[in-house]
């Protein structure tokens, strides 16, 4: 099998195809998907599942760490991510005494002071807190974890909140990677989404950042938002590349204002058609690519000689509630309001609003609401899904290894539904497996939805593929719960 498709090279999908694959689908940041975590799993169910991990395999092997800062200073208009947005900065204090009393208690039920390989704040905006309140933050992780020497310490970055000053103190705490949130540099776009920030200030970070010795820096970007046309995000990919970001993460905006309040704000008319989209997300692609950026897949980019491309290289890729990374599947301890994390077979939430999680945290219980423990069909799944996800390819050797089954046999009506795909050029099949196209990437969601079993338990998924004409629409992240359109 071809081990690296490349779509850029070949023309955008037609008319037809981006008519039919027009649909909903998860970004699969996760297999299951959090949408379909269920209230059996609730603070007592995690607290066992962390304190039997120090009993099996995973007790010697790196942690990963997640932790959520919802505040916000300003509202974005496309914004779907748990967020409160105030002007008190105050309020930050109160949240950080509660991750103490969240941290000490994953502390306890862990029983250790776990190795951790990679630590990530997002948001929100994780800068908001006040530098005295980020190395409080710091010093109660180091106190109850081991951070490995060679951790990969990412934060978010909100441009407009950040200075010089601020970066070397993110730099003196051990943060090593850096992601900016940009979105687009056009002016008349960031008015329609009240988020407004000059090249000039971002171009000045980003070396600020490079000088501080920075290991890796990423940049954030959205296709799809009001008043972009193929043309003027074309000079945002310009701009970017100019930048010279070692990773480029670029979403699709989904408009789903009955979900989510900020998206009311945003003008209907002004939001491209689907056919524009896609030429910006073809274009984006080339452009990259054109300027040395390897294409990792669906919404990551970066530099030829990033850690992140030599895994795709190689076959090491990997993909987390982060999106695409090199780091093994491993635990993830996930920190704060709404947060996830994943032990072992089992995903946990957490409480979704401050109050909730407050009053948790005062009981003494870890503020857990809802999750799942995977099944045997999860995992097989999983690892199919992934599989595509990450390499574009499903191959039957290593998944029979792994689980025991007869993979043409297993997933014999997944086979079967494929064959519109593969009559459409976004798959080839044959005896050792399943292979994406270099037109599939496009696609790639609607690929491994295939393979998705509670898609097609709510029977809706499985038809539209196969069908003409499907339509739907979801929003643009998956943490809690991240979906985007397939384009």
């Amino acid at each position: 099998m071809n081990p690296d498709p490349t779509p850029w090279d070949r023309s955008i999908p037609d008319a037809d195809l981006l008519r039919r694959f027009d649909i909903a689908g998860p970004r699969y940041t996760s297999y299951p998907t959090a949408d379909r975590f269920h209230a059996g799993i609730d603070a007592e169910r995690h607290g066992e599942t962390l304190a039997l991990r120090a009993f099996g395999p995973a007790a010697t092997q790196p942690l990963s760490v997640y932790v959520h800062i919802p505040f916000c200073e300003s509202v974005c208009y496309y914004c779907a991510c748990n967020k409160v947005v105030t002007r008190h900065h105050e309020r930050a204090a109160a949240y950080v005494d509660a991750l103490e009393t969240e941290i000490a208690l994953v502390h306890r039920r862990l029983g250790v002071r776990a190795l951790v390989s990679q630590l990530h704040f997002g948001g929100g905006t994780p800068t908001f807190l006040a530098d005295r309140e980020l190395s409080m933050l710091m010093a109660l992780l180091h106190r109850h974890f081991r951070l490995a020497a060679d951790a990969e310490i990412s934060i978010e970055v909100d441009p407009r909140t950040i200075d010089v000053a601020r970066l070397r103190h993110l730099r003196t705490l051990g943060f090593n990677r850096l992601s900016f949130g940009v979105q687009d540099f056009d002016p008349d776009v960031q008015r329609a989404v009240h988020r407004e920030q000059s090249l000039e200030s971002v171009t000045a970070l980003v070396g600020a950042s490079r000088d501080l010795g920075f290991r890796s820096i990423n940049v954030d970007l959205i296709h799809g938002l009001p008043r972009q046309t193929p043309a003027s995000f074309a000079r945002t990919i310009d701009q970017v590349a100019a930048l010279r970001p070692d990773r480029i993460a670029l979403y699709g905006y989904a408009h789903l204002p009955h979900r989510f309040k900020p998206q009311r704000r945003i003008d209907t008319a002004a939001l491209p058609p689907a056919s524009d989209k896609l030429r910006m997300l073809a274009g984006a692609i080339a452009g990259f690519i054109a300027r040395g950026y390897s294409y990792i897949g669906m919404d990551h980019f970066a530099l030829a000689d990033d850690p992140l491309a030599i895994a795709k290289r190689e076959g090491r890729l990997h993909r987390n509630f982060q999106g695409y990374s090199t780091q093994p599947d491993c635990d993830l301890v996930a920190l704060g309001v709404s947060a996830i994390s994943k032990v072992g077979a089992s995903f946990a939430q957490n409480v979704k609003t401050l109050p909730e999680y407050y009053a948790a945290l005062r009981g003494g219980r870890l503020p857990v609401e809802r999750g799942l423990t995977l099944d045997q069909d999860d995992l097989v799944r999983r690892d199919a899904i992934m599989a595509l996800m990450c390499q574009g390819r499903l191959e039957f050797d290593p998944i029979e290894r792994s689980h025991g089954i007869v993979a043409a046999e297993y997933f014999a009506p997944e086979l079967e539904r494929l064959r519109q795909l593969s009559a459409d050029g976004l798959v080839t099949v044959d005896s050792s497996g399943v292979q994406v196209t270099p037109m599939g990437w496009f696609f790639v969601r609607a690929v491994a939805m295939v393979f998705d079993r509670y898609l097609k338990a709510a029977d809706r998924t499985a038809t539209a593929i196969a069908m003409p004409g499907a339509h739907g629409s979801a929003g643009s992240v998956e943490a809690p719960v991240r979906f985007s359109r397939i384009l």
